[in-house]
């Protein structure tokens, strides 16, 4: 019989995320921060909505691209948050969450072989989703001597006839990384140089602790070559409900509709119009959990400074990336043996890129008591490695 799988599906790692957390489940008296899931329930006004849009029966199919009223709403919120406007007609489209804008507009814009500038460490999907488009990975490694932030000048020296696009993964996961207005104006002087393009992944764009969040497509020029991608999961707590969404030039989105209409069809109807109430209202929410998470965040910084554990400070997503350089341990096992002697999962810093050797990341998504716990675990742990030494 011959070979039923596509080579270039079987030579793509699984996520380097699940492992730990499918482990973790079945322990025991174990703690997981290795999943970016908010502790936070939605809000109890967005899911009234979407159990009231249920009660109304309303379970039919919306228009591809997503309901008018959403992504009019999409557009406001872009508008009051960020200042940048775009048509709910022709600009937006509404999306299974971030993951799936990511996923077809790789594959609305890249032909056989064109190559897709990918910071790394980051989100486990852009690598995978840049190959399965046909399109050819380029890595730029980001360091922790430059707090993880992307540089114009990595940017130009990776460009060759064949770049087409540069992924934007700020604020970061997993590093908690930013970037700030200068940053985003000398990569974007380069980009239209160039004459490439940018899918910007703003997931936790509200989650940013140093002043407000700025898109590289507020930058004069930036606009036209940039796909905004963003959701509800983080922001509002929204994860279980699957639904994100991309603004963009109008001829992109088109093709992107496409490829949506032919493998989706359009993203859950109900959870549309939770979405809906969550713009028009829900701003306070996003500001409470944003604190806490901040709260969480200096939490998490001051204990590892008396654990003596480097971290550098991430001012933005839920996570943070320590170094375990110290105890000349792979991140694999380091992240294995805290597991099974102290029952606490973390992800090793590899799952995000080869350059996230030496590191762990750590979700601070979850309740003050449970980190409280797992760092006391951390703590132990390190004292331990450290006799051993």
């Amino acid at each position: 019989m011959r070979n039923p799988l596509a080579e270039k599906v079987t030579a793509i790692p699984p996520s380097g995320i699940r492992k730990f957390f499918d482990v973790v489940s079945e322990m025991k008296d174990a703690i997981s921060l290795g999943v970016g899931e908010p502790d936070f329930d939605t809000p109890w006004h967005i899911r009234d909505e979407g159990i009231y849009s249920l009660e109304r029966g309303r379970t039919f199919y919306t228009s591809n691209a997503g309901l008018k009223e959403l992504k009019v709403e999409i557009t406001r919120y872009l508008k009051r948050r960020q200042e940048i406007t775009y048509d709910p007609d022709r600009e937006v489209i509404v999306t299974v969450g971030g993951s799936e804008a990511i996923d077809i507009a790789f594959r609305a814009m890249l032909n056989p072989g064109e190559e897709v500038l990918i910071p790394q460490p980051s989100y486990v999907s852009y690598e995978p989703c840049a190959v399965l488009a046909g399109g050819t990975p380029v890595i730029l490694e980001l360091k922790e001597e430059h707090d993880f932030r992307l540089t114009a000048r990595q940017v130009e020296e990776a460009v060759t006839d064949r770049t087409k696009i540069l992924v934007l993964p700020f604020p970061n996961n997993p590093t908690g990384a930013i970037l700030e207005r200068e940053d985003l104006e000398a990569i974007a002087k380069v980009v239209i140089e160039k004459d490439l393009f940018v899918v910007s992944d703003e997931i936790y764009s509200e989650l940013s602790y140093k002043g407000d969040h700025v898109s590289i497509a507020q930058i004069p020029g930036m606009q036209e070559r940039t796909i905004l991608i963003n959701g509800f999961s983080k922001s509002y707590a929204m994860t279980g409900w699957r639904l994100g969404y991309a603004c963009g030039p109008a001829e992109i989105i088109k093709q992107m509709i496409k490829i949506h209409q032919y493998a989706i069809m359009c993203a859950p109807t109900n959870s549309q119009y939770a979405a809906v109430e969550a713009l028009r209202n829900g701003d306070e929410d996003v500001a409470r959990m944003r604190e806490a998470y901040d709260q969480r965040r200096r939490y998490l910084m001051h204990a590892f400074q008396e654990m003596g554990l480097a971290c550098f400070e991430p001012y933005g997503a839920f996570y943070v990336f320590p170094s375990i350089q110290e105890f000349g341990m792979t991140s694999e096992e380091f992240a294995n043996r805290f597991l099974e002697e102290e029952k606490v999962a973390v992800v090793p810093g590899t799952a995000f890129g080869a350059c996230g050797e030496g590191f762990l990341r750590i979700s601070y998504a979850y309740s003050l008591e449970d980190l409280k716990k797992a760092l006391e675990r951390l703590a132990r742990f390190v004292e331990k490695l450290r006799r051993e030494g």
